[in-house]
């Protein structure tokens, strides 16, 4: 399968913040689409088809928020043609010139094939935010069935640096984050190889150093985070980036 690669990156992807590292976002900029768009559309459609239970799962507290999650980005579509979505009927074109037929009882499936970005919801359940549904065809090492109904802090057990202070930091973030003003941060790490649907188990993690910077092609995510303003759900959401290194700014190259 040849690369699913972007040209360039949108954002400074050299200027790493400390974790959690957001910033304010325009209220419809959590979707976007870029030059992979059909490309990376192409590969969204062929893992839910053939992957669905890797790829989607839905817990039943979280159907309604799923919708409303739905309902906002078709909304943005019609108010915003300038993103290259249109209406004809009942289908929505894509702008790689796709029908799309929305479909409000199974809204995490309509999603994955409208938007490039993967799409987790989370609900608070006690102290904690829980995910509670997620179309995700392109995690980075980490699996979908292994965290869904599961809380924030179990979710980033394997991540580095993510202790008790950083799990209250984060807390606060999808306690604090108000309707129609996301925030949003990144991340980057080189990988070997380019494919996107990189899932791996908490069981078999990452080896040390296999995000060295010698890596051929630098793996971003840009991660929204917003509130839905009926549900109350929190939604994050992530946009991925493949860029060959000869592409990467060379700032960025230099720098784990």
């Amino acid at each position: 399968m040849e690369p699913i690669l972007q040209k360039v990156f949108p954002f400074d992807v050299h200027a790493v913040r400390p974790l959690p590292g957001v910033a304010p976002l325009g209220a419809d900029d959590w979707l976007m689409v870029d030059d992979a768009f059909a490309g990376q559309m192409a590969r969204r459609a062929q893992l839910i088809e053939e992957k669905p239970g890797e790829v989607l799962a839905l817990l039943p507290q979280a159907w309604a928020a799923a919708g409303e999650v739905l309902a906002m980005a078709l909304d943005i579509f019609r108010r915003d043609p300038g993103r290259g979505y249109r209406f004809e009927g009942d289908a929505v074109v894509r702008p790689d010139g796709v029908r799309v037929v929305p479909d409000m009882d199974d809204p995490l499936r309509t999603l994955g094939h409208l938007v490039q970005e993967d799409v987790c919801i989370l609900q608070r359940e006690g102290d904690e935010h829980v995910l509670t549904g997620a179309v995700l065809c392109f995690p980075a090492s980490w699996r979908l069935d292994e965290k869904i109904g599961r809380p924030l802090v179990a979710i980033h057990e394997p991540v580095a640096h993510y202790d008790d202070t950083m799990a209250r930091r984060v807390q606060r973030l999808f306690d604090g984050v108000q309707a129609r003003r996301p925030m949003w941060r990144f991340n980057r790490l080189w990988y070997q190889d380019p494919e996107l649907h990189a899932p791996r188990s908490v069981h078999a993690p990452r080896r040390q150093g296999a995000g060295a910077s010698d890596g051929p092609y630098l793996r971003s995510e840009k991660q929204s985070i917003l509130r839905l303003p009926e549900s109350g759900a929190v939604v994050f959401t992530i946009h991925t980036f493949m860029v060959a290194r000869a592409d990467v700014p060379e700032a960025a190259q230099k720098s784990p």
